[in-house]
């Protein structure tokens, strides 16, 4: 159990309205758990991308002029989709970045067996905060998937790329997986499908303070929460308590009215204009836009400004 972890709940359990980071929800379970739903038929953002990642990360290789590239993947630790990149652009050198140890070990470990002849080199960090990645030669192609940008609010999202862009040296780009606009519908099912897995996945992060933290939440006491709010533009994931109830973490008590709930994840959605616009503001040049024929996801190539 890290610091960081304890440090963010109370800190997130003790302010109005009640929130802890989202990156919180991807302990081991947590992360087995989001695989699952990557799976599920209501759930679009994972197969059109794979398919967009597919059909144009050839044309990122030719961007890239060819340079083997060292693919940096934050949030690395799902082989779907890098494993186009790392067939097209054959990079010199692949380095995942993720937050859950135990996950990134494992992940790192099967590309070593699928890819005996590249170098990977998994970096156990938070990328949300500073971080270095260790020195080597060639471009950086920055590859963050899955619209995980999209659970940053828009100006920590120009923060980040900001940030980023000094790491891609001369030459370097970053291929950014966004989810678009559509009908309220279609993201009310994705994000609140038929299996709860959805549900079990949100609430996992009580579950994870109860076993990490000697906490005392009732499982049966506390709901998940999905609604668009057309306003942000985003899905607001919450977890909701039933009724009144008093809930004790690391010896603290936190008194839940019925209907208080901890916001647990944003995912915002973007027109590519809006997208483009966002990135402009970090520092970018937008140099491609891939999206699928019905406008569900789009791919973003972004070069840094000259």
């Amino acid at each position: 159990m890290s610091d960081s972890f304890r440090v963010a709940v109370l800190r997130g359990l003790s302010r109005r309205p009640r929130r802890i980071p989202s990156r919180f929800l991807y302990d081991r379970r947590g992360a087995e758990l989001f695989e699952e739903i990557c799976g599920l038929d209501e759930y679009y953002p994972t197969r059109t991308e794979c398919a967009l990642l597919d059909r144009h990360s050839p044309e990122v290789a030719v961007l890239l002029e060819r340079r083997q590239p060292r693919l940096v993947e934050f949030g690395g630790c799902s082989p779907a989709k890098a494993r186009y990149l790392l067939e097209t652009t054959r990079p010199r050198a692949y380095l995942p970045i993720d937050i859950c140890r135990d996950a990134l070990a494992a992940y790192a470990s099967d590309i070593v067996r699928e890819r005996p002849g590249l170098a990977v080199q998994p970096i156990h960090a938070d990328f949300m905060q500073p971080f270095r990645l260790p020195p080597g030669e060639g471009p950086v192609l920055g590859f963050f998937p899955g619209s995980t940008i999209g659970n940053m609010q828009p100006e920590q999202a120009v923060r980040f790329l900001a940030r980023i862009r000094p790491l891609l040296g001369e030459g370097g780009a970053m291929l950014v997986g966004v989810d678009m606009k559509k009908s309220h519908e279609r993201l009310f099912a994705a994000y609140n499908d038929a299996r709860g897995v959805t549900s079990a996945f949100i609430l996992n992060l009580v579950e994870r303070i109860n076993r990490e933290l000697e906490g005392d939440f009732d499982l049966g006491g506390f709901a998940h929460s999905a609604l668009y709010n057309a306003g942000r533009g985003r899905m607001e994931l919450h977890i909701v308590s039933r009724h009144r109830q008093v809930v004790h973490v690391a010896g603290r008590p936190y008194r839940f009215r019925c209907g208080e709930s901890i916001h647990a994840e944003d995912s915002h959605k973007y027109s590519v204009e809006e997208f483009q616009a966002l990135a402009k503001r970090a520092g970018f040049r937008p140099a491609a836009a891939w999206c699928d024929a019905e406008k569900l996801f789009c791919l973003h190539f972004l070069r840094p400004q000259e």
